[in-house]
């Protein structure tokens, strides 16, 4: 019976060592404050800035601003708005869809279009290599009309938050506003220029 009795405790013994050795071996050790940054998972950017507001930006945005519409017609005028949880819910995504997009527009690295692309309106948007060296030529600029981006998309969040139809109405145009600050000085710069001329004509 004693024999029995010391052999479990010697099988115990062997089992706690065998324990404590493997915990040794796969503890991770946690990396020293100054290399937190290199021990980061890298970005892994795949979509050019024009797939992001093709995909992320534009169809929400759409979202929004149809989301409230005065429709005049022989029949009368009609009243388009969010009325139920679901119609609430929906605007709530593309809401978030907005403001998480601008993080991916912030991302170092990612390219203003895939090789190849040309412009849609030649001669009124500019080429893709042109807004690439703007871009690159004041960084400041493109955070702070992104960072706006994110400001009003944040606003029409809010006004879905609260289903406050007047207010989301209100961010509609400040998301427009929003966009086309940075449109004007990245994507159609002459056409902004073009229009500014016009206005400080006499009588204009």
């Amino acid at each position: 019976m004693e024999e029995r009795v010391e052999i479990r405790r010697a099988a115990r013994a062997l089992t706690a060592a065998s324990v404590v050795a493997y915990a040794g071996a796969c503890r991770i050790e946690p990396a020293p404050r100054g290399d937190a940054e290199a021990a980061a998972p890298p970005y892994q950017i795949t979509a050019t800035v024009e797939d992001i507001m093709r995909s992320l930006v534009d169809p929400p945005a759409d979202a929004v601003w149809d989301a409230v519409v005065t429709e005049v017609t022989a029949a009368g005028v009609t009243e388009h708005a969010p009325s139920t949880e679901e119609d609430w819910a929906a605007l709530r995504r593309s809401a978030i869809a907005l403001v998480e997009s601008t993080n991916l527009l912030l991302m170092p690295g990612r390219r203003i279009a895939a090789e190849g692309s040309r412009s849609d309106l030649p001669g009124v948007d500019l080429e893709p290599e042109q807004i690439e060296a703007l871009r690159a030529g004041n960084p400041g600029a493109w955070t702070q009309f992104v960072s706006g981006l994110h400001a009003s998309a944040l606003t029409v969040l809010d006004a879905v938050d609260r289903q406050d139809v007047e207010a989301l109405l209100v961010a509609g145009d400040g998301l427009d506003l929003a966009c086309e600050n940075c449109h004007t000085t990245f994507w159609y710069p002459s056409l902004a220029d073009s229009t500014a001329e016009s206005d400080s004509r006499p009588g204009a």
